[in-house]
């Protein structure tokens, strides 16, 4: 939301990949680095194709940012550490699918992430009472196919919400 005044969180649209009593995880998934999937691929000397390097990695949150994660949609194939989020999505955090993304033949739909995003137990809905956060059904067409500038935007949209007219204060009725 528009008041939320953290700087880690401006503006990002968060995928959350777990939610239990231990707490929240997730992956920002609005906020592109200017890093080129090839420089990952050249760190971790993995051969690739010249036309697969070339997406932006997104900085998925403010915790363990050396640390990846491959958000994307669920197919037949299975890596060392794929865990199944939803029906169509996916995380996978092991060096064999950068192998596979890296030469084409990794999943039709990723999005390579650094870091995550972590809330305490009660953390995240203490926030959620707070409006900070505005809650939305994860849609693989917006995570996926649409540019990233524009899928917070399109998510609000999706429940009826135009972003650019929200308030920066919330009040409580």
């Amino acid at each position: 939301m528009p008041g939320l005044n953290d700087p880690n969180f401006s503006q990002s649209m968060v995928y959350i990949c777990e939610h239990s009593v231990d707490g929240a995880m997730g992956l920002i998934i609005n906020q592109q680095l200017d890093i080129p999937a090839k420089a990952i691929f050249d760190q971790l000397e993995l051969e690739y194709n010249d036309g697969c390097g070339n997406s932006l990695i997104f900085d998925g949150g403010p915790v363990q940012r050396d640390r990846g994660f491959i958000l994307h949609r669920t197919c037949d194939k299975q890596w060392e550490s794929t865990v199944a989020i939803a029906d169509d999505i996916s995380l996978t955090a092991s060096k064999d699918i950068l192998s596979d993304i890296a030469v084409g033949n990794g999943p039709a739909d990723a999005m390579i992430t650094l870091g995550y995003s972590s809330w305490e137990s009660g953390q995240l809905e203490q926030e959620l009472v707070q409006n900070s956060w505005l809650t939305i059904p994860a849609d693989s067409a917006i995570i996926f196919h649409t540019d990233c500038a524009k899928r917070a935007g399109a998510a609000a949209s999706s429940i009826g919400v135009n972003l650019e007219m929200l308030a920066l204060d919330a009040g409580h009725a």
